[in-house]
């Protein structure tokens, strides 16, 4: 099966017209100008200058995207919630505006943990609800275990946590010389592939939000960052271990899910629910891997209820007929 996909990329490669390749770097200035806003903001942690955007008024809820996305992902849940929660929301390391790491060559899990601790230290936010999706439920999580006196609610969408199979495309492209090749050029239809095979519903995926992701991969080195965010991912999902220590989470914990989520099936959602000591679940009729992105507002709203009563109570699954 592998071997007529890569077939079938060389060839679409071979007929795809060089303007969307993704040969060279964007630069930071146009990507900059392009991809901010009056909310966006820069703040130095080390040797990183994260971008992040810092919005609305109330209890602290902090957001953090997923492997190859950016905190765009979330604006649906912002435009939502920004009336009752300040929600500050960061595009992690090798991602966005924030770029690679010099130093890193693997995105190891207690890296990742402490660059967000020390970004929560530098804004004076002690306590918050956490909420992340993929990548960013797996930093979510560990977090909540290294920082139990900070987080109050935790919510993971479609998160990692347990040994799985990698998402092919992000497998293919941690391959040697493929991830070699994958740094120096990045094509928009493949970047587009990504993005459909994360929704349900991929007539949802319109051109506009392709050329974001495809643009934010153009941030020089984060081809690169992304290779070897990939590769750190890969050698954990075979880990036996990977999620030994869920168990140990007390905080209230809501799982959000979309049902027809390939990349993080719903498997691992009922080991999540079968480990974590307080949990709520939801899953999405219909939907993909990113429900903040493909049913915003109803998983806003239910994000909403979670975080003020510490339950849902529409367990196992709720239909979602669209926003």
């Amino acid at each position: 099966m592998k071997s007529i996909q890569l077939l079938l990329m060389i060839s679409l490669l071979a007929l795809t017209g060089c303007a969307s390749m993704g040969v060279g770097s964007r630069p930071l200035s146009e990507l900059t100008q392009n991809y901010t806003n009056e909310q966006s903001k820069f703040l130095a942690v080390d040797d990183l200058v994260i971008h992040y955007r810092d919005e609305g008024q109330g209890p602290v809820l902090v957001l953090l995207h997923g492997v190859a996305s950016s905190l765009h992902t979330w604006d649906g849940w912002v435009d939502e919630l920004k009336g009752s929660y300040r929600i500050i929301r960061l595009d992690l390391p090798a991602h966005g505006l924030t770029g690679p790491d010099p130093k890193m060559e693997r995105y190891n899990i207690g890296y990742m943990v402490d660059k967000l601790d020390k970004f929560l230290n530098k804004l004076g936010v002690n306590k918050m609800s956490l909420a992340g999706n993929s990548l960013g439920g797996y930093i979510s999580w560990n977090y909540a275990l290294h920082r139990p006196d900070r987080v109050e609610k935790l919510i993971l969408l479609d998160s990692a946590g347990y040994p799985q199979d990698m998402p092919f495309i992000m497998d293919f492209a941690s391959w040697p010389v493929i991830g070699e090749m994958s740094t120096l050029m990045m094509p928009r239809f493949m970047v587009g592939m990504n993005v459909r095979a994360a929704y349900g519903d991929d007539s949802k995926v319109d051109d506009k939000l392709v050329h974001r992701y495809h643009d934010l991969t153009l941030r020089p080195g984060n081809r690169k960052g992304l290779v070897n965010v990939f590769r750190t991912m890969k050698e954990q999902s075979d880990n036996p271990h990977l999620g030994d220590r869920v168990a140990e989470i007390r905080v209230p914990t809501l799982l959000i899910w979309g049902e027809e989520d390939e990349w993080v099936p719903l498997d691992i959602m009922e080991r999540f629910r079968r480990d974590l000591a307080n949990v709520s679940v939801i899953t999405y009729e219909g939907v993909g891997h990113m429900p903040m992105e493909e049913l915003p507002v109803q998983s806003a709203r239910d994000a909403r209820s979670f975080l003020q009563t510490g339950k849902i109570f529409t367990l196992p699954a709720a239909t979602a007929s669209g926003d």
